[in-house]
């Protein structure tokens, strides 16, 4: 095995992330390698910074990496080397590691999504899916059901130019996979297999729902991005409905899991890892 540093400095930069678990996800990870990991929350208005400033910290301050979130990931790009090319068509990144040179950004939202569907559906195809929100998040999970085989993509986002550029790039990735973009969640929800809500509605501090309850019925399976809290208002109105419920803590810890190969590397325990945060302990 690799030899491992005894510590690893890490942090995760976004609004709102008071009740974000990846400090405990990482430092679990980091106590299964014998490492002492440190994870902070940068929270730029918090920092009296904007996210420049915060940036330019870690990676001033010794961190080997950080992760991104809302409202960050594609803004972040610009100060980050990215080679996979996948990557780049998502244009988006949550994972930054920290060297020699430019940083250099991943993306584990995307094989993150892929794994919690997975995890949950097993083989079985999306079809065709309605996703509310097209942001960081949501243009890391479009090209996820693009690799997971979905036939038809439909769009919505309050910013139409948003998702219409996203729309452009899925085309041109995926030639095969009709996409349209709507305003109407509602209407677009008719027919749809997958529902999925890539909007911040539902987390902490963004109380709601992003589609009526009513418009589910008929879908067979719902992801929701927000896993804070885990059990989403979104959510409960889709098991009400018979959904299968794909929820947005699996992406929390496939997304971990994967960004801790990018920042170390050592090898995971993953049950153990599960078990443990779904107790109550607290970093």
């Amino acid at each position: 095995m690799q030899d491992l540093p005894a510590s690893l400095q890490l942090g995760l930069i976004g609004d709102n992330i008071a009740a974000s678990r990846s400090p405990l996800l990482h430092k679990i990870a980091g106590e299964q390698n014998g490492m002492d990991v440190s994870y902070l929350r940068l929270v730029p208005r918090e920092m009296e910074q904007d996210f420049d400033g915060v940036f330019q910290y870690a990676k001033d301050n010794g961190y080997r990496g950080i992760n991104v979130t809302y409202p960050y990931k594609e803004y972040v790009t610009k100060f980050l080397q990215v080679d996979d090319p996948l990557v780049r068509g998502i244009g988006a990144v949550n994972t930054v590691i920290f060297g020699e040179g430019t940083p250099k950004g991943h993306n584990t939202d995307y094989s993150g999504f892929m794994s919690a569907y997975r995890n949950v559906r097993g083989d079985r195809a999306p079809g065709a899916v309605l996703m509310i929100g097209t942001g960081g998040v949501g243009r890391a999970i479009a090209f996820g059901l693009v690799g997971l085989g979905c036939t038809e993509l439909r769009l919505v986002d309050r910013d139409a130019a948003k998702a219409e550029a996203l729309a452009a790039d899925v085309r041109k990735t995926a030639p095969e996979v009709k996409v349209i973009c709507g305003s109407n969640a509602e209407a677009l929800a008719d027919g749809a297999q997958g529902i999925v809500n890539c909007t911040p509605v539902g987390m902490v501090g963004y109380d709601g729902t992003p589609l009526a309850e009513w418009a589910m019925a008929g879908a067979a399976w719902a992801f929701d991005a927000v896993y804070t809290p885990p059990n989403t208002q979104f959510l409960t109105d889709a098991k009400a409905n018979g959904l299968d419920i794909i929820s947005g803590w699996e992406l929390f810890f496939f997304q971990g899991v994967h960004a801790w190969k990018f920042f170390c590397g050592a090898p995971l325990d993953e049950a153990a890892l599960r078990a443990e945060l779904m107790t109550e302990r607290t970093y």
